[in-house]
């Protein structure tokens, strides 16, 4: 029983950690884990003998490099992130713009890839970084294909993370049901103002959704891109461009054992 409590406690520490917080001190790490100072003192102690932290010369820590090298030996990184970079690079090259791939974790979508566009502007959706599947084109195309209790679980507590997210919930059924219906999720400076995002479901087995795939569009000298309309010409373009992206991984995929891990 005691080991349990000891590796729960050190799952916690390294749990305090996220793309938001990629640097915390000592106390910021006990305050943030819940644990008593003294307790995460020798628990970071025995985390970074080990090389799952390691110690900065102004004191505070990061995830150690064994941590990364564990991390690369994931479905989700080795397999998953290795046959979709050409579909990737192949959508970058005709539109010239940030192309992501996520995976719907629970409520959230997960970015385990990116290829950004060095024109465009900083983006919310870096790699590693978990978003609300309601705020962005990725993660709607992940909800629309979820689970019904997926969906309720999303929509009875919407959070805004900007001005322009849509929290309604009824408004956000219907956008699901636009997603469903034209085949491609649309978001407008709902997760980073002055842009717009289209995506698409990369399909799986059984009609499942295995991730989806987008591109976001927008740039620091064109503050009105996020007022393009979701059935526009330019919008229509760029979704034939990821239906076709995503439906060629979604056969290379079929070919391996990778079937998705959200849940």
């Amino acid at each position: 029983m005691r080991s349990e409590a000891v590796t729960s406690r050190a799952l916690r520490l390294l749990g305090a950690f996220d793309s938001e917080h990629p640097r915390l001190r000592l106390s910021a790490l006990a305050r943030r884990s819940g644990l008593p100072l003294s307790t995460a003192h020798r628990l970071v102690a025995e985390l970074e003998e080990w090389g799952a932290l390691d110690r900065e010369p102004d004191g505070a820590y990061v995830v150690g490099r064994r941590i990364w090298q564990l991390a690369l030996l994931a479905p989700i990184h080795g397999e998953l992130r290795e046959i979709a970079m050409p579909f990737l690079e192949d959508v970058h090259r005709a539109t010239g713009e940030n192309v992501h791939l996520a995976i719907r974790d629970g409520v959230h979508s997960l970015y385990i890839e990116r290829i950004w566009s060095r024109a465009s502007v900083p983006l919310e959706s870096k790699v590693g970084r978990r978003l609300p599947l309601h705020a962005t084109a990725a993660g709607k195309a992940l909800l629309a294909a979820a689970p019904v209790g997926v969906v309720d679980e999303v929509l009875a507590a919407p959070e805004p993370v900007t001005p322009r997210t849509i929290t309604d919930p009824a408004a956000l059924r219907r956008d699901l049901a636009e997603v469903r219906a034209r085949g491609y999720a649309y978001s407008a400076g709902e997760a980073t103002p002055g842009t717009w995002s289209i995506a698409v479901g990369v399909p799986g087995p059984l009609r499942t959704t295995l991730a989806s795939l987008a591109v976001v569009a927008g740039g620091p000298d064109d503050p009105d891109r996020d007022s393009v309309p979701a059935t526009g010409p330019e919008v229509r373009q760029l979704a034939a461009v990821l239906m076709v992206a995503a439906s060629a991984l979604g056969r290379e995929l079929a070919k391996t054992s990778w079937s998705g891990g959200s849940a």
